[in-house]
């Protein structure tokens, strides 16, 4: 319903716009016949009033005509340039206001996912504590719910720490702690604590060992974080997701993560990493999500000087690829 509104909302002052801008355009060109005819008018009086017996006639004629054509060509120069900022300005405040009401959608259905992702761990969380405080249960589904609320708490702790980061990065209240990072330890770590948190699901690795960059440790496994839960998420259960870090021989660290799942079209891969940007409806939309991952992930990347990609992984799915610099352990 509300993308629906939207849309009804962007046609109806898409029309109200072009329909001033082309009255405006319209009165413009009316005023410049106008004065190109009252310009020529002036001329033939001014012309009138010569007198035909005076030995100057010609050349007063002929500056006069001057005087006319010098007209013309100020109005046209005036005329061209008025039209020209006219223009540029009506499209940049035409693509600025499309812009700012697709921000204040997506920030509305950013909204709406950070309620439901807030929610639900919370409501579960909640619901095993309850169960468990109540009942007497065996061992294995004691930990079976102890074990599900961990990974209800770590989602909304990753939530939470993607949302504030968000805003310190934007902000620029956020300074990159660069110190000698073991980037395979790094990347071995999330691969791990992701197998702990879904045991369900198939996730391989191929780590080079020995790879090492500068960067902030936290910001950099967040980011490794963010793009392995995106390839669970869009994997599906029976999928796997493999995550491959290798060192190529111009030093440079490249890992990446690949799933299974449909793809992203091509019109969206560099949407992706838009902020807030999420494609279809928040209320139909059966993956989980804020639209704040991959932003930051590239924020993140670019902070440290590298490249993130993403690229189709064959039959299906999607290859997300970052590349960083590597340096030589002390």
């Amino acid at each position: 319903m509300t993308g629906l509104y939207t849309r009804k909302r962007l046609t109806i002052i898409t029309i109200v716009y072009w329909f001033l801008l082309t009255y405006i355009i319209t009165f413009l060109i009316f005023m410049f016949f106008s004065l190109m005819k009252q310009n020529s008018q002036m001329a033939d009086y001014k012309v009138m009033q010569l007198k035909k017996d005076d030995p100057e006639y010609l050349e007063k004629v002929e500056v006069i005509r001057k005087q006319e054509k010098a007209k013309v060509t100020q109005y046209i120069g005036e005329g061209v340039t008025f039209m020209l900022l006219i223009l540029i300005g009506a499209v940049f405040v035409y693509r600025a206001t499309r812009r700012q009401i697709r921000l204040n959608h997506q920030q509305q259905n950013f909204m709406m996912a950070v309620t439901h992702e807030l929610k639900t761990p919370i409501a579960i969380t909640k619901l095993n504590l309850e169960t468990l405080q109540k009942r007497k249960l065996e061992g294995t589904q004691q930990e079976k719910l102890i074990n599900n609320t961990l990974q209800e708490t770590n989602r909304l702790n990753d939530l939470c720490e993607n949302i504030l980061l968000a805003s310190r990065i934007d902000a620029g209240h956020y300074l990159l702690n660069r110190e000698e990072l073991n980037f395979s330890e790094l990347t071995a770590e999330s691969v791990f604590d992701f197998r702990a948190r879904f045991p369900q699901q198939s996730i391989k690795e191929e780590i080079e060992e020995g790879i090492y960059v500068k960067g902030d440790g936290l910001l950099l496994q967040l980011a490794i974080n963010n793009l392995i839960d995106n390839a669970i998420k869009y994997s599906g259960k029976n999928k796997t997701v493999t995550i491959v870090l290798h060192k190529k021989n111009n030093n440079n660290a490249i890992l990446q993560v690949v799933d299974e799942g449909e793809g992203i079209q091509h019109a969206e891969k560099k949407r992706v990493f838009d902020k807030f940007y999420r494609s279809g409806s928040e209320r139909t939309r059966q993956t989980k999500g804020t639209g704040l991952g991959l932003y930051l992930t590239k924020k993140i990347i670019a902070g440290h000087k590298g490249t993130i990609k993403v690229t189709d992984n064959n039959p299906s799915g999607s290859n997300f690829v970052i590349t960083l610099h590597t340096i030589e352990p002390v």
